[in-house]
């Protein structure tokens, strides 16, 4: 619990986080990068997944985020003659694409060596495709790191065998949560609802940024680069133009995740040969006692909108 002193300096903290703004004289920086490509969630009528990554692809460049990284899964659209499509369409578009495994699953669930076999499955199309990028980064799929420590740092010890550095993850508002209930708004043509979810998404977006902010600087004594955790899905392109303003507007400038992560705060993420887990702000705030809850999430109400699972059912 946040004593009465820290509570103050919360307080306070928010208050100038939230009236900085732009005019912060050293911005924050924030990475922006996409998990699940080519295909996440359900595809709402009348859209297509190429049709998804065109648009996140145009509102990125629009907002001069010109180094976003994505996250390959090689079982993911398998049999959808748009995935090859979405993969190349990123990469002409001179993005990043790094490793997030073949199925998505969790290490923590399955044995080492099935895991590791999982991600080597993907090797061969991000060689194929990566040209002369960096595409040795990896994602933990559900940012599980293993269930025991050994297997943890067994995982680690391999990735660092094979010359990856982890993609690691300082700012999430559970974006992939709001695709799935708009794919139903749409089916049902409920506008109300879906301007509903539009206000909600960038409500809870704003209201994690500050927050994570805060915990840097009770947990860091200083502003780390942010590591933004998203997903290509259909709720988040129609979404990323306002969302992208939204970040402007609170001050921070987009970087690539390779500047991000050359932070120290990051060393466990870029140096495998160092013992696990990979830095978390949270890890940070929990071994500080430091609670800084969001001001909403998206299983909370969100302005007279029902939990988003229940939402247009």
């Amino acid at each position: 619990m946040i004593g009465l002193r820290r509570a103050a300096l919360v307080a306070g903290l928010a208050a100038a986080i939230g009236a900085a703004g732009a005019a912060a004289a050293q911005p924050p920086k924030i990475a922006i990068t996409f998990d699940d490509i080519p295909a996440h969630g359900p595809l709402p009528q009348g859209e297509t997944r190429l049709d998804i990554v065109h648009r996140i692809i145009s509102a990125l460049k629009a907002h001069g985020v010109d180094h976003p990284f994505g996250f390959f899964n090689g079982g993911f659209g398998v049999g959808n003659p748009d995935s090859p499509k979405v993969v190349a369409a990123w990469r002409a578009a001179g993005f990043a694409l790094g490793n997030h495994s073949y199925s998505h699953g969790h290490l923590g669930q399955v044995p080492l060596a099935k895991f590791e076999d999982d991600v080597a499955k993907n090797e061969p199309v991000l060689k194929r495709v990566g040209g002369k990028s960096d595409w040795r980064w990896f994602r933990y799929p559900f940012l599980d790191e293993g269930d025991t420590p050994a297997k943890r740092d067994g995982f680690r010890s391999w990735l660092g065998q094979r010359g990856y550095r982890v993609a690691a993850v300082t700012m999430s508002f559970d974006d992939y949560a709001w695709n799935a209930p708009y794919a139903r708004c749409v089916a049902k043509r409920d506008r109300a609802a879906i301007a509903r979810l539009e206000k909600g998404y960038l409500d809870a977006a704003r209201a994690e940024a500050r927050r994570v902010r805060i915990l840097s600087y009770l947990t860091q004594g200083r502003e780390i680069p942010y590591v933004l955790l998203m997903h290509l899905g259909a709720f988040d392109a129609r979404m990323l133009p306002r969302l992208l303003d939204m970040y402007q507007r609170e001050g921070f400038r987009f970087v690539p995740l390779p500047q991000a992560e050359r932070d120290p705060f990051y060393r466990f993420a870029t140096n495998l040969s160092l013992a696990g887990p990979t830095a978390s702000l949270g890890a940070s705030a929990a071994a500080a006692g430091v609670s800084v809850a969001p001001a909403h999430g998206p299983l909370d109400t969100l302005d007279t909108l029902d939990t988003l699972d229940e939402v247009c059912r």
